[in-house]
């Protein structure tokens, strides 16, 4: 940019009191660019907070991977050692599950009832691992979620869980009950989990179905790269069948399986609110090819001045295309140092609460991804570029003869 052009962009930046409208269109389009930026950042960030939010909810919950038997035999102890001596940095806990239904005052809760050795299991879970419980001292003892445990503890140390495998008695089924101690509480942060889930000892799930004589209902399995792993734990399982002559029959489930669809539609939701929260920068940028073709229109005479002193059509389309980037580029810094301080504002103060016991955290989680921001400036430098493109091709196509001779 030369000392002219520089010179040139800086007087039609001024403030015009002659034509102050002129002026407060090409603010309404600072401001209204700078908005729009601000306004999709701190929205994509929340988004991008609640889904990593849920993400690290539902990946402790439905640990990182589950293998689970598909038949009635169950998974052996044999296959449980070779696993283990197959991966060492991975942790296994075995579990044995029946589902139940527990009984507070009017209220039924059906529950998962897993049968696991708690110093195993407390490995592969952390929200269990804090309920410093390390061991059972008697088989029919229950870990459940917090909030049930306080209402059930009010009326006695023990709760009856009724099994929905029913056992033929004459001509009627009659459900097992079964009376277990409360030993513990466990908390996730979401209330629908704690309520659904209770951990025992596999004793008394074995003693709920009447016998021993089968095996695991599967594996929790706890990785640090659970994608790549369970492609590697699908191999070892068919290299144990080739070695062993055996079928086994299980399968394998990632925590990001159990919960694609939720994923899926937030990603979508997210897309989604992308380009809609762009349409207002779009709008915004409507106010920079008005204020431009104002200045167009107002400096006819100037500029038909330029070109016969000598400058050319190409430096005139570059000057006012300078000018409206120049209006939409200040914008776009704007909105993107007020995106920082809103999410700034978001993270250390509590301005926005939301309840804990639906979304699992009480304020807005923040986390601004690096694509988001770079997707975000590079869609509103070229909405801001094509905006100036138009002007700036007016302005190099006036008739310099008829300005002149009229004006």
């Amino acid at each position: 940019m030369n000392s002219l052009t520089f010179f040139i962009l800086r007087q039609y930046l001024k403030f015009d009191k002659t034509q102050p409208f002129i002026s407060i269109t090409a603010i309404l389009a600072f401001l209204g660019v700078g908005i729009g930026v601000m306004v999709l950042l701190v929205a994509m960030s929340v988004m991008n907070g609640m889904t990593k939010e849920f993400e690290r909810k539902l990946f402790i919950m439905n640990y990182p991977i589950t293998i689970y038997s598909t038949s009635s035999r169950g998974l052996s102890e044999n296959f449980l050692e070779y696993l283990e001596s197959r991966f060492p940095k991975l942790s296994f806990s075995p579990y044995i599950q029946a589902q139940a239904v527990i009984r507070n005052g009017s209220d039924i809760y059906p529950m998962v009832l897993y049968g696991v050795d708690i110093k195993r299991e407390s490995k592969v879970n952390s929200i269990l691992a804090k309920s410093n419980i390390t061991a059972f001292s008697s088989p029919f003892e229950v870990i459940i979620g917090e909030q049930l445990f306080n209402s059930l503890i009010s009326d006695d140390i023990k709760a009856t869980f009724i099994f929905t495998d029913l056992a033929p008695t004459g001509l009627a089924l009659t459900p097992k009950m079964k009376k277990f101690v409360l030993k513990g509480h466990f908390s996730s942060g979401l209330r629908n989990y704690d309520n659904s889930m209770a951990y025992t000892t596999p004793q008394a799930i074995y003693a709920i179905r009447g016998g021993s004589n089968f095996g695991y209902d599967g594996f929790h399995v706890f990785s640090n790269d659970s994608m790549n792993d369970i492609i590697l734990l699908k191999k070892a399982m068919e290299e144990y069948e080739k070695e062993n002559h055996v079928i086994v029959h299980a399968d394998m489930e990632g925590w990001w399986e159990q919960n694609g669809n939720f994923f899926s539609a937030m990603e979508l939701e997210k897309k989604a609110l992308f380009f809609m929260l762009m349409l207002i920068i779009l709008m915004a940028s409507l106010n920079i090819i008005s204020s431009l073709l104002m200045v167009v229109m107002n400096r006819r005479k100037e500029i038909a001045l330029l070109i016969s002193l000598g400058a050319s059509k190409q430096a005139i389309r570059r000057l006012f295309f300078q000018l409206g980037s120049v209006i939409g580029g200040s914008g776009i810094i704007f909105g993107v140092v007020g995106a920082f301080f809103v999410m700034w504002l978001l993270k250390t103060f509590d301005i926005i609460s939301i309840p804990a016991d639906v979304y699992g955290v009480s304020r807005l989680p923040i986390d601004l991804l690096t694509s988001d921001l770079i997707y975000t400036i590079v869609g509103a430098c070229i909405i801001v570029c094509l905006s100036s493109y138009y002007p700036a091709r007016r302005a190099s196509n006036i008739d310099v003869l008829g300005v002149l001779r009229n004006e």
